[in-house]
């Protein structure tokens, strides 16, 4: 991808962000963390409301931490491809996955770690390794799943004899035994191995996630495992793992899944450039189906709304949880009224946003 187009896909990517986070009404986990002090994603919430008020202030951080993580991301794709067309091309995939779109905009602990990832991986490459130890508290601190990161930089280090790494990383997973912490797991076998594939192509978009899965088990078999390979391998197989017996969350493994771009494109590069011309069209025209369909996937995402609208049954689309309260708050108010009747269930603190506390509390 060239530098031109890049730009204009980067302004289209701050300006969807931007509409978004002005236009999509306040989520369920968001009034929940607004109204229920959870950490830092409800300091930096309350943080934002105060420099500006609204629905804006509210998700102000997460926009610049989606902004940050993009030019971090470019940082480290120069590093890992050398080609500036290819770090283009990268970071524009990486944008436009709807994994990052959404986590941009809504307030979740993908988009805080998701930066913190980046920087680790691209100041060890860089060989700042003072910095390191200071990431690491900070994902310790800031998301309990993080011991997926902890592992695979455990495992990086025994296969490639790095001792600070090997060090740093068993510390960090003794510190989260010691303190009882990490991926919460629990129930019998219930059989959600399915619905995480689901959940993995609205991250990627499907076609995107179908290659990022031949990449990862590719790069497994013969290719050069990188420190990102192993930490998007590490997450992918612990969430499939988890998903046998329970519903995964995926704001806990996105931030670790969604790096491994450069890795599929390095994939995508080797497959295409060791043939000769006449035989690379079937690759390239493989490769434009595939970011056809992340362009789509990524169009649903912005336009949701738009969809919501015109959907026969409103509430079997994902944005339901998010316009229900929103509509029928708005129309209780249109009527004068102040309070809302009945039990609100999960979105009783969406209502006390909107200023509709339970009439019963009245």
């Amino acid at each position: 991808m060239k530098k031109p187009y890049f730009i204009i896909a980067l302004f289209f990517y701050s300006a969807a962000i931007v509409y978004l986070a002005l236009s999509t009404p306040i989520s369920p986990h968001e009034a929940n963390f607004l109204y229920v002090p959870e950490g830092v994603i409800s300091a930096l919430m309350h943080y934002g409301e105060g420099l500006l008020p609204g629905i804006l202030g509210i998700r102000i951080f997460y926009l610049l931490l989606g902004f940050l993580s993009v030019g971090l991301f470019y940082l480290l794709s120069k590093h890992y491809l050398h080609n500036a067309h290819d770090a283009y091309l990268s970071t524009f995939i990486f944008m436009f996955l709807p994994g990052l779109l959404t986590a941009s905009v809504l307030a979740n602990v993908a988009i805080i770690v998701l930066p913190l990832i980046i920087a680790f991986v691209l100041l060890y490459e860089k060989g700042h390794f003072f910095a390191l130890p200071f990431i690491m508290v900070l994902l310790f601190l800031a998301h309990e799943s993080s011991i997926v990161f902890f592992v695979a930089v455990f495992l990086y280090g025994v296969m490639y004899r790095d001792k600070k790494l090997l060090f740093l990383s068993t510390f960090f997973l003794l510190a989260f035994l010691y303190f009882s912490k990490g991926v919460s797991m629990r129930g019998l076998p219930k059989g959600h191995f399915v619905e995480i594939f689901g959940i993995y192509a609205s991250v990627f978009s499907p076609l995107l996630f179908l290659y990022f899965v031949y990449a990862m088990y590719r790069t497994l078999l013969r290719g050069n495992k990188t420190l990102l390979w192993y930490i998007s391998f590490t997450a992918l197989v612990f969430s499939l793992l988890l998903s046998i017996r329970q519903r995964v969350a995926i704001a806990d493994f996105a931030p670790y899944v969604m790096i491994s771009v450069i890795v599929m494109l390095d994939v995508y590069n080797h497959s295409l450039r060791v043939r000769l011309l006449a035989f690379q069209k079937f690759y390239k025209r493989g490769f434009y189906v595939v970011t056809l369909f992340l362009i789509l996937s990524a169009g649903v995402i912005v336009f949701h709304k738009q969809l919501y609208d015109v959907t026969p049954n409103p509430k079997k689309h994902f944005a339901y949880p998010i316009y229900a309260p929103y509509i029928i708050a708005m129309d209780l108010k249109s009527k004068g009224k102040n309070c809302y009747e009945g039990n609100p269930g999960r979105y009783r603190y969406q209502f006390i946003y909107y200023n509709l506390p339970p009439c019963s509390g009245l």
